[in-house]
């Protein structure tokens, strides 16, 4: 049976949950904010499937891509609402329009990010854009197979682990499944980013002058949030940022009515300057298993793995017009064949080159050093997200010395190669 004694050696898949044939896998928040299988054990019959299922302990073999390139979606508008190049919306078009499925992440009526399916056009604004918490799988995997067995075509796109959790789920393949995954940095907790979200409504209400406590108060005083986006384009795509629409009233919530959409504000930070992402991007809350990620190397066994395509200036700089662009690795023959039957701008390059651009391809994340002082100070009464990160940021002198020492070593070295 399952039974979780290193917090690496669960990647939240729940794919053990979902093969269960007694349902006696049940999901438990740690004190990080992330969710972990428990066994009940007086119900369980150690039939073994929740260990043959998991993508930890079977991992497969690292692959090389059929095929690699920079893809842009030519349809501009849809373009400028995805993280990258929009290749995804033109993938999960062709599978509903051949009466399939896609499952993907959004977010639900509270703002956590969860997994979920569609077979409507309408439907796939939800599912694009980055997502930079982990999602809830629920059932998903399920539903897959059960869509699978009817005969329909399933595009399942996800973090690799999640993609490696549902081919050990399904423990075969299906002619009708295409995955898409994406070169992954890493999973930030759930839990910091309810934190985060409640902490930002308290000040946002405070912006607004109605001179009640910001914080503290009941979810229902505060503004009612109407979008978020972590990767606006604003901008420009290099210069992303972090952005939140709200509005001022209770009366917005749940309608789409004019006088809502009167009262909508507007939230925007450069990535750079916010701080949940400021501490995403320094690797401060990942999820353990993401320092030592199972699914790197296209060893998720995905069809696609797409990408920013970060870098095109310095070897395609005619192509890139700051709007956004992906790579796409084709991991197998099937991805190839899905992707000769879309329309996009294509222009090829190496899959090395991608790799040196997104080196999370290969590498998992490094822990941040003061990783275990941020969960310490998450505890804490009165505590907050952004005090916390100034804590973890903020450079000492201990620090400075190290960092001092390691750079006149490395300068030291240097010179020696030389002679």
């Amino acid at each position: 049976m399952i039974e979780i004694k290193d917090k690496s050696s669960c990647c939240g898949c729940e794919a053990c949950i979902q093969c269960c044939p007694k349902q006696c896998i049940a999901l438990r928040e740690d004190t990080e904010g992330f969710l972990y299988p428990y066994v009940n054990k007086i119900d369980c019959v150690d039939c073994g499937l929740c260990e043959k299922v998991c993508p930890i302990i079977h991992q497969d073999d690292s692959r090389e891509p059929v095929s690699s390139y920079i893809a842009i979606n030519p349809n501009e508008e849809i373009r400028l609402k995805s993280s990258s190049g929009g290749i995804f919306t033109l993938l999960a078009e062709i599978i509903i329009a051949e009466g399939g499925v896609v499952f993907g992440a959004r977010f639900d009526e509270k703002w956590n990010v969860i997994h979920s399916w569609t077979d409507r056009f309408e439907d796939l604004a939800a599912f694009r854009g980055s997502k930079y918490v982990q999602s809830r799988v629920g059932n998903t995997y399920k539903e897959a197979k059960e869509f699978l067995q009817q005969g329909r075509k399933v595009l399942y796109s996800g973090t690799p682990c999640q993609v490696a959790g549902l081919k050990r789920f399904l423990r075969k393949e299906y002619d009708n499944l295409l995955t898409v995954d994406f070169i992954c940095h890493g999973v930030p907790s759930p839990g910091v980013w309810r934190r985060y979200l409640s902490e930002l409504r308290g000040f946002l209400r405070a912006q607004l002058g109605d001179g009640k406590k910001s914080v503290g108060s009941s979810i229902d005083e505060l503004p009612v949030i109407t979008g978020i986006s972590f990767r606006d384009k604003s901008n420009g795509w290099k210069k992303y940022g972090f952005r939140l629409r709200y509005a001022a009233s209770k009366a917005a919530e749940n309608t789409v009515s004019a006088s809502a959409i009167k009262e909508e504000k507007e939230f925007l930070q450069p990535y750079a300057e916010n701080p949940f992402m400021q501490g995403f991007l320094a690797d401060v809350y990942l999820r353990p298993s993401c320092y030592d990620c199972p699914a790197k190397s296209g060893k998720s066994g995905s069809d696609i793995t797409i990408a920013d395509a970060w870098g095109i200036q310095y070897f395609a700089g005619e192509h890139d017009d700051n709007k956004g662009a992906c790579y796409v690795l084709e991991n197998s023959q099937k991805g190839n064949a899905y992707m000769k039957t879309l329309h996009f701008s294509r222009f090829e390059v190496g899959a090395e080159v991608i790799k040196q651009y997104n080196p999370s391809y290969i590498s998992s994340s490094i822990p941040h050093p003061k990783r275990a002082l941020f969960f310490r100070l998450y505890h804490k009464d009165n505590s907050t997200i952004t005090m916390n990160l100034d804590r973890v940021f903020r450079v000492g002198i201990v620090d400075k010395l190290k960092w001092s020492f390691c750079n006149k070593t490395q300068r030291l070295i240097s010179m020696i190669r030389r002679f």
